[in-house]
């Protein structure tokens, strides 16, 4: 385990927005769609910043192919109401985390925020090359 400051610091960030846009806003667009593209990428910072994938963008690309497939298997266990099945449905911090219910919106925000870490990883990477 290589601990990334930087990554870590990127999720503390964006876990923080995720908590502000739970607690204080009720529109339409912002909380359903923008923060499901920030989870991707919320969840992306975590894994980069506690696990080292080395430094490659192709490493780095897959770390977020994993993380996009790992929110669509969330997805699809709320198409099939698994919060319910497992007794958590009643569970605020289940409904939270796991969500309630499935949406196609949900999937094309996740693959938003896989495009946004994609295009951010890809700058980074050309900075760095640049600099080099």
């Amino acid at each position: 385990m290589n601990i990334s400051i930087k990554y870590i610091t990127l999720f503390l960030v964006l876990f923080a927005i995720e908590v502000i846009i739970a607690t204080y806003i009720h529109d339409n667009f912002i909380r359903p769609y923008l923060g499901d593209t920030i989870v991707i990428v919320l969840i992306y910072a975590f894994v980069m910043g506690f696990f080292y994938v080395g430094h490659s963008l192709s490493s780095k690309i897959k770390v977020a192919f994993y993380v996009l497939l790992f929110a669509f298997i969330i997805e699809g266990l709320q198409a099939s109401s698994f919060i319910y099945k497992i007794g958590l449905g009643d569970q605020k911090w289940a409904q939270v985390i796991l969500g309630t219910s499935f949406s196609w919106w949900d999937i094309v925000a996740y693959i938003a925020g896989f495009i946004a870490i994609v295009c951010a990883e890809w700058v980074i990477n050309k900075k760095k090359q640049a600099s080099h």
